[in-house]
């Protein structure tokens, strides 16, 4: 337990000081003061005052904010102070402003990336075949287990991933295969065949097989840099398209709610993955800061997102809304959150009680 929530206020501390550090840093670039910044919520427990910004250590370690000058819509700002403030500033400067925070996390999950591709390089899946299953196309076809896929119509595959993309691609015309077996060349035709499968979602999908398993053998392939940068720009990328989607499917109703998780279950995974190793670990700081850039852009008044969609709006009607119009916003933004957080405890208790 112990561990649990150590490991929590690490991941906790780490997303939230990365995220408060993107906002301050462009409001610093942009000319924009800081009053005040704070890594928690409540009683100010340490800190150091720079100039004029108060860095602190607040007592609840569930968040943090950046107080700029001016950054709330009604703010009265001196005329001395009226160049520091952040409501002066150009639309598109409080737009970037707003949006770093979520942004930093997405470059915080890049650069864990790019640190644990360099360190270990990346696990890849050698395209041998395992289990062919009966009457399938590779069954007809000849192939058989422990084949390795050479090359598909005259390309090289280097990985199980590459062979089942040129094999989904098809659209069921013939494909030439050259495969290694036992030390010797046998060219091979097969035909893939459209078959259904749920899909992580549960949705059923269509796509075409050939109807293989791998054997699971996998070596790992050492990256240059330019290797690991590009690794870890789509690893980012496929992670926050997949969480992305998730909430779309969510909001459909594909995706169950139960699947949720707040502090709790959080804190036992970064528990779990701490004893799992550095790697394991870092990982998971990675893959929460892409959720966490994720759930800030959505467009729900408090949030980042919220915020920007509200200059957008300025944007198109070449005025702020109205005050009145921003206070009915922030309330129902407010009670959205709250459910949602009543919503991932009530999920977190439920699995602590009467999961299984």
């Amino acid at each position: 337990m112990a561990q649990n929530i150590i490991a929590f206020i690490i991941v906790l501390s780490v997303l939230i000081l990365v995220h408060e550090l993107g906002h301050f840093l462009v409001a610093r670039l942009f000319g924009v003061g800081v009053e005040r910044f704070s890594l928690g919520f409540g009683p100010r427990v340490a800190g150091k005052t720079v100039g004029i910004t108060d860095y602190r250590l607040s007592a609840i370690p569930l968040g943090g904010y950046v107080k700029m000058i001016g950054d709330e819509p009604d703010s009265e700002v001196p005329p001395e102070d009226a160049h520091l403030a952040f409501n002066y500033k150009p639309l598109y400067k409080r737009f970037l402003i707003v949006a770093a925070g979520p942004f930093s996390n997405f470059v915080l999950a890049v650069v864990i990336f790019l640190g644990l591709f360099l360190a270990t390089g990346i696990p890849v899946v050698n395209p041998v075949i395992g289990k062919i299953d009966p009457g399938s196309p590779a069954s007809h076809a000849g192939i058989q287990p422990k084949d390795r896929i050479l090359t598909i119509d005259g390309k090289s595959m280097d990985s199980w991933e590459a062979m089942s993309d040129a094999i989904t691609s098809s659209k069921g015309h013939e494909l030439s295969m050259t495969v290694s077996r036992s030390g010797h060349i046998v060219d091979i035709h097969v035909t893939p065949t459209k078959q259904s499968a749920k899909n992580i979602f549960g949705e059923s999908a269509e796509r075409y097989v050939i109807g293989v398993m791998s054997s699971g053998e996998s070596h790992i392939r050492k990256l240059t840099v330019s290797e690991a940068v590009s690794e870890s720009l789509i690893q980012t990328y496929r992670i926050a398209e997949l969480t992305a989607l998730s909430v779309v499917k969510m909001i459909e109703g594909t995706v169950s709610t139960k699947t949720l998780g707040g502090p709790i279950m959080i804190a036992e995974m970064a528990g779990q993955q701490a004893r799992e190793g550095a790697a394991s670990f870092v990982f998971f700081i990675a893959l929460l800061s892409i959720n966490l850039g994720i759930l800030n852009f959505l467009p729900i008044p408090v949030l980042d997102g919220g915020h920007l969609f509200f200059f957008l709006i300025e944007a198109i009607i070449r005025r702020p809304l109205s005050m009145r119009a921003q206070e009915l916003a922030q309330q129902a933004g407010i009670a959205v959150l709250v459910l949602l957080m009543i919503l991932v405890f009530y999920n977190d208790i439920h699995r602590i009680f009467f999961a299984g």
